[in-house]
C-alpha cells in the first residue's frame, strides 16, 4: 500500500468513520508494536475507525482523537503527529489561492461574455483547436468544449480538422464572422477571460500589505547589497510596518531611490492578481509584465498540484511600481485605448499589495497640488474611486506603501494637511568618511580594480576636505567608472592612482 498524504489520510478517515470500537482496539494493539517513524500503512489502519470532529476546536476543522481509556505514549505521539500534519494542511489552505472554476457561473462569466472572447479570437487568428482556445482565454477546456459544439450546431463555427484527445480545430463561418466583427467594433480584446471585481476585492483583502509586518532581520536581508547605517534601518522598519507611506528626502546621489526599490522585498512574499478585470462590459488589463515579476508555480507544492489553479490569475512578486518625472494624471486613471477599446489600469491599481514609489517628487510633469489633491482622500481612507469609460464609478483598494522620494524639502512642496497623511519623513544623510571609503572598497572589485587606500586618502584630502566638498553615496561608483574608462583609453592597468583620480574629479565636478 502507498503511503498516504495528510489530505488523503483525512479522506480515508472520513470514509471509515463508522468502524466499530472493537476494530479500533484491535488496530491499536497492532500499532503498539510498530516502530515506524512516519505514518505508514499500519498507522493509517489504526486511524481508520477513530476519526472524530473535535468539539473544542474551530468549526469544520478536522481532528484525530485517540480512543478513550488508551494511555499509551507511542499512540498519543502518533495521534499528535497526524493532527499536526492536518493542521499544517489547513493552515496552508488559508492562503489565497485562486482555484480553477468548475462552471462558468463560478468563474463569474456567462455564455455571452465567453462567446465575445472566442469569436474575437477566431476572427483574429482564423483557426484554433478547442484546447488552444481554452489556453488563450485561461479557462478549463471542459467549460469551452460544450460551447464550441453548441455553436457548431448553430452553424456559427465550423470544424476544420481533428485534433488530439477528441478535440477539433475550429473556424468561424460567414455568419459567425459577422457576429465577431460586431463584437470587435467595441473592443478587440481576446486574451485571458476577465475576473469579476468582487473576486478581485476579496483577493486584495486577503493579501493586503497592511497585514504584513517586517522585523529587523527582514530589513537586513532586503538591504544586504547596500551600505546602510543601522540607525537608518531603525527608521525604515516602523515606517514600513505602518503600511501608510513615507517621505525619503535628502541630497541627490545618496541612495533614496535604491532604498525605495528594496522596501517591498522586506516582505519576501508573493501575491496573486488577475490578468484582467471585467466590470460591466469594460475590460481592464491589470497584469503588466513591465512592472510585475511573474513567479513560476512550484510543481512540488502538493496543495497547488492537487487543486487546479485558475489560470486567469498570475502569481507575482509583491510589486514595486516606480513613477518618475514623467508621471501624468492619465496614469492615475483608467484609460481606454481609442482603437482597441481595452482599458489600462492605473499605477495605484497595479501596485496594490506592494509599493508605489514617486521618484523625484516635485519634478513631475503634473503640478504637485494636482497629484496631492488626487490622493489626499485615498491616503486617509485606504480606498480609491475610479471612473470607467462607461461612466460607472467603482471603489477599489488603495492598498500600497507609498514612498515619495525627493531632493527637495517636503515642507516646501506640500502643506500640513498632506504631511499629516504621510506620518514618516526620513532624511537620507550623506555618508560618513568611513562609509565613503567603504563604498570604494565595495565598488572597486566590480570594476576589476584592487583597493588602494593611499590613492583614496589622496582623493579625500585633496578633492574633498580641502575644498569642503560633501560626500555623496553615488560618487565612489561614478569616480571609479571614470578611472576605469581612463585606464582603458590609455591601455593601462586598471588601477587607482592620484593622477587618475585627478582626471576623474576634473571631469565629474567641472560644473558641480
Amino acid at each position: 500500500m502507498t503511503k498516504l498524504t495528510p489530505r488523503e489520510l483525512l479522506e480515508e478517515l472520513k470514509a471509515q468513520q463508522s468502524a466499530t470500537t472493537e476494530n479500533t482496539v484491535s488496530h491499536i494493539s497492532q500499532s503498539v508494536n510498530d516502530d515506524a517513524a512516519e505514518p505508514d500503512d499500519s498507522e493509517v489502519s489504526l486511524f481508520d475507525s477513530v476519526f472524530k470532529s473535535s468539539s473544542s476546536g474551530k468549526a469544520g476543522k478536522p481532528t484525530i482523537c485517540p480512543p478513550g481509556g488508551q494511555a499509551n505514549e507511542r499512540i498519543s505521539s502518533l495521534f499528535n503527529r497526524v493532527n499536526s500534519l492536518l493542521s499544517e494542511t489547513s493552515s496552508a489552505s488559508e492562503k489565497f489561492i485562486p482555484h480553477a472554476p468548475t462552471s462558468l457561473a463560478k468563474a463569474g462569466l456567462n455564455e455571452d461574455e465567453v462567446e465575445r472572447l472566442i469569436f474575437r479570437l477566431l476572427l483574429a487568428k482564423g483557426v484554433a483547436s478547442g484546447r488552444q482556445i481554452a489556453g488563450q482565454h485561461k479557462l478549463p477546456f471542459a467549460l469551452i468544449d460544450p460551447l464550441l459544439k453548441k455553436w457548431k450546431h448553430e452553424q456559427l463555427v465550423d470544424l476544420r480538422n481533428s485534433a488530439e484527445m477528441g478535440d477539433y480545430y475550429y473556424a468561424i463561418t460567414s455568419q459567425g464572422r459577422e457576429r465577431a466583427q460586431g463584437y470587435s467594433e467595441s473592443c478587440s480584446y481576446h486574451g485571458a477571460a476577465p475576473v469579476k471585481l468582487h473576486d478581485y476585492l476579496k483577493a486584495m483583502e486577503r493579501q493586503s500589505i497592511a497585514k504584513q509586518t517586517v522585523c529587523e532581520e527582514d530589513l537586513r536581508r532586503a538591504f544586504s547589497d547596500l551600505l546602510i547605517a543601522p540607525s537608518m534601518l531603525d527608521k525604515l522598519g516602523p515606517a514600513i510596518n505602518s503600511g501608510r507611506g513615507m517621505f525619503l528626502f535628502g541630497e541627490p546621489g545618496n541612495g533614496k531611490t535604491s532604498i525605495a526599490e528594496r522596501v517591498t522585498s522586506c516582505f519576501g512574499s508573493t501575491i496573486w492578481i488577475p490578468r484582467a478585470l471585467g466590470i460591466d462590459g469594460d475590460i481592464i488589463r491589470l497584469f503588466d509584465p513591465g512592472v510585475h515579476e511573474e513567479v513560476e508555480m512550484d510543481e512540488n507544492d502538493s496543495l497547488l498540484s492537487s487543486n487546479g489553479i485558475d489560470q486567469r490569475w498570475v502569481q507575482i512578486v509583491r510589486p514595486t511600481v516606480i513613477a518618475g518625472g514623467e508621471l501624468t494624471m492619465n496614469e492615475l486613471e483608467v484609460v481606454q485605448h481609442a482603437k482597441t477599446g481595452i482599458c489600462e489600469s492605473p499605477l495605484q491599481l497595479k501596485s496594490n499589495c506592494g509599493t508605489l514609489v514617486i521618484d523625484d517628487f516635485g519634478r513631475q510633469r503634473m503640478p504637485v497640488d494636482e497629484l496631492l489633491n488626487r490622493w489626499i482622500v485615498p491616503l486617509e481612507k485606504r480606498y480609491d474611486f475610479l471612473n470607467l469609460p462607461s461612466g460607472k464609478k467603482i471603489q477599489v483598494p488603495f492598498d500600497q506603501l507609498i514612498i515619495f522620494s525627493t531632493n527637495l524639502e517636503p515642507k516646501d512642496l506640500v502643506d500640513g494637511a498632506f504631511l499629516r497623511r504621510i506620518p514618516y519623513k526620513i532624511e537620507v544623510d550623506d555618508p560618513s568618511r568611513a562609509d565613503f571609503i567603504k563604498l570604494f572598497e565595495i565598488m572597486a572589485p566590480k570594476f576589476g580594480m584592487t583597493v588602494d587606500r593611499s590613492a583614496i586618502e589622496y582623493l579625500i584630502e585633496t578633492h574633498y576636505e580641502k575644498v569642503n566638498r560633501p560626500f555623496r553615496a553615488c560618487q565612489p561608483r561614478d569616480l571609479l567608472l571614470q578611472v576605469r574608462n581612463f585606464c582603458v583609453y590609455k591601455n593601462r592597468e586598471k588601477k587607482m592612482t592620484p593622477q587618475s583620480f585627478d582626471f576623474a574629479v576634473e571631469n565629474y565636478f567641472s560644473v558641480m
